[in-house]
């Protein structure tokens, strides 16, 4: 259980502040507007049954039912700003009002024989799509409990001349069963279809802030290089001044030695700002730019100190012609998504391997494909086809007491971020487990090689800092 209720700490503390438990994305205007939809078709359905077509009505106790949720409407636009979000509660009693509103509509024109009985439904896709799943549940009871009353509580169904159109009650019962099937249905596909986009951009959310922080941690490079261009002209001013207050000042004076600390501390400045401009320039012109087996290397190393070796194999696929322009390693431009992907399943293979940890790159003249293997207990047959959706994770729920609550390992986010930033930079991921008698995972990485293989954006060496 604690397992569970860190990762539940760690889902809503990313969430805003206008949707902590107990609040919904449900806006009190959104609810006046259906309301008014309510209003408006329920008015124009009495008017039109009884003035139009003749049908006998009880049309003043049905205009009262409708005019007190317009009035209700009225109520709330002036009370309350059209912004307000609704807690679950509130949420639940606004749509519970609609239901016995309805519900009291049926009750004075036929109950369940009424055609428009179906409208009940609507209250529960509207919770269903927006609230949780127990508000949900709730209003289905209620709106199931009022139909079951209306079974047999209503005035009799209006008809013409002042006579009534009496309807077998087993078609009746049959009118509820639809009705039922109906509410549980739709609310639960409803709810489902919900659930699966909100669980999908709390994730994304999620994916957009680890690469941000990649792409931080990439930028800080030419960050350093750009310092060493826009502080070398003070850096400059300060060497000109110092080598003029030493050409006026004596070896005697009592500043003499300031001044020359003062010139050699500046002379200092100038040989680092040189040394990172340097290195800014190397890294714009040689490391934004890697073959694919120094990609691996890179992606690899931080993981070899782990008790579980990773052997590491690259060379042309099987078939390629030595000396052919297929054979050509691969160069791909520097993409942090790409080298956070892969690391997160290298990362994961060495969680789960037993010995060693396989990560083998192969090419062809029109595929890229990188394929990380282990021999642990692959993945689980349930939930093989599931892993790459949001919060699905194979780790054990002990992961969580080991982990800080706003990690994503254990959430089951890390695959699903890796995946993700994997699959923009051009690449489709495939899973499956290796076949028998060997045990273990296998995940295969493909590009095609025009996308791999990148023109590189135009390259600017970064300037020298001025002379002193």
């Amino acid at each position: 259980m604690a397992a569970v209720d860190k990762s539940q700490t760690a889902r809503r503390a990313s969430l805003p502040d206008g949707l902590r438990p107990g609040e919904t994305r449900l806006r009190l205007q959104t609810i006046v507007r259906l309301r008014w939809l309510a209003v408006l078709g329920q008015s124009v359905t009495v008017i039109g049954a009884y003035w139009v077509i003749g049908i006998d009505l009880p049309i003043g106790w049905c205009l009262a039912v409708i005019a007190l949720s317009a009035w209700t409407n009225v109520i709330l636009r002036i009370r309350y700003p059209a912004s307000q979000r609704l807690r679950s509660s509130y949420a639940f009693m606004m749509l519970g009002f609609d239901v016995l509103q309805l519900g009291a509509l049926l009750y004075l024109t036929g109950g369940l024989e009424n055609p428009f009985a179906f409208l009940l439904i609507a209250p529960v896709a509207v919770s269903a799509s927006i609230l949780r799943l127990r508000v949900t549940a709730a209003l289905g009871l209620l709106v199931i409990v009022l139909a079951t009353l209306l079974t047999t509580f209503h005035h009799p169904l209006p008809w013409f001349h002042h006579s009534n159109l009496l309807l077998p009650f087993p078609y009746v019962m049959g009118i509820w069963a639809a009705l039922v099937s109906c509410i549980l249905f739709i609310g639960f596909y409803s709810w489902r279809t919900a659930e699966e986009a909100r669980r999908m951009a709390e994730a994304l959310a999620a994916a957009e802030m680890v690469l941000a922080r990649e792409q931080r941690l990439s930028a800080l490079d030419g960050l350093a290089a750009a310092a060493a261009h826009g502080l070398g002209t003070p850096l400059a001013t300060i060497a000109v001044v110092t080598k003029e207050l030493m050409r006026d000042t004596k070896p005697n004076d009592p500043h003499y030695e300031d001044v020359v600390l003062l010139r050699t501390q500046a002379e200092r400045c100038r040989d680092i700002l040189a040394e990172l401009a340097a290195r800014g320039e190397q890294i714009d012109i040689i490391v934004s730019r890697l073959p694919v087996s120094h990609l691996i290397e890179e992606v690899v190393a931080p993981h070899r100190l782990v008790t579980v070796p990773i052997e590491v194999r690259t060379g042309p696929a099987a078939g390629v012609a030595p000396g052919s322009a297929a054979a050509i390693e691969p160069v791909t431009e520097r993409n942090p998504g790409v080298l956070y992907g892969l690391g997160n399943l290298i990362e994961n293979a060495v969680d789960f391997a037993d010995a060693k940890v396989e990560v083998e790159a192969r090419w062809s003249e029109d595929e890229v494909r990188i394929v990380i293997a282990d021999d642990g207990s692959g993945f689980p047959p349930h939930v093989l086809e599931q892993l790459g959706e949001p919060f699905v994770t194979t780790r054990p729920a002990q992961s969580f007491r080991q982990e800080a609550p706003d990690e994503h390992i254990g959430m089951g986010l890390g695959f699903f971020i890796a995946k993700t930033l994997l699959e923009r930079s051009g690449a489709t991921l495939a899973l499956a487990n290796r076949e028998p008698p060997e045990a273990g995972a296998v995940v295969s990485v493909m590009w095609p090689r025009s996308k791999f293989e990148r023109a590189p954006d135009e390259i600017r060496p970064a300037p020298e800092p001025a002379a002193l």
